[in-house]
């Protein structure tokens, strides 16, 4: 059984790390998947809501790896930490996209960072990294409006696989990091986005 909550503070964070403990005894994996955008131009953007977009994709991932680590950590038994990024942690996007692809450049850093950190504890820290994906915040995109035709088309024409990710797109990717396949792959971001970021 998952526990998912918004880990927006230590407290949050930690009660979450808490419960799970109590629930299930330890904490061996953590997916942290945190995706917030305001699109704006950057000359328009209001700084606060710069922040919140870094507030709710970094603070709140580093808040979360945090709080779990430390239970990993104490319990002397590894563990498996995935975080979620994007594309756009590795490309610009020119359509007001400054404070999203800020953020997630900073996930990128995190995974790079709490890989070399904690390797020395036996925990394994990555991330995915997929481009459009079918969600709650895509599901326009999937439909036959004629702004989301364009968009699809506009991503299709750069995905040399030919489709959007599907959700189980990324559970392959997600099992396979949590699994002792992954045992000696730490402090790297996989791009599950059908070959969108290889060219």
């Amino acid at each position: 059984m998952p526990i998912a909550r918004r880990p927006d503070s230590e407290s949050a964070s930690d009660a979450i790390v808490k419960e799970t403990i109590e629930a299930f005894g330890g904490v061996d994996i953590l997916v942290v998947a945190s995706g917030v955008n305001e699109v704006a131009p950057a000359v328009d953007m209001q700084p606060a809501r710069f922040e919140a977009v870094l507030d709710a994709n970094v603070t709140s991932t580093w808040l979360a790896v945090r709080s779990a680590g430390r239970a990993m950590i104490e319990r002397g038994r590894g563990g498996k930490i995935i975080l979620t990024s994007s594309a756009r942690g590795k490309l610009g996007h020119p359509a007001g996209y400054t404070a999203y692809c800020a953020s997630k450049a900073a996930v990128d850093g995190l995974v790079r960072s709490f890989g070399c950190e904690w390797g020395r504890y036996g925990i394994t820290v990555n991330g995915l990294a997929p481009t459009v994906f079918r969600s709650p915040l895509t599901s326009w995109m999937f439909t036959d409006e004629p702004a989301a035709q364009a968009t699809r088309e506009n991503f299709l024409s750069r995905i040399p696989l030919g489709r959007l990710g599907e959700p189980e797109d990324l559970a392959g990717p997600i099992l396979f990091l949590s699994a002792p396949a992954s045992d000696f792959l730490t402090g790297h971001v996989v791009y599950p986005d059908g070959g969108y970021t290889a060219g």
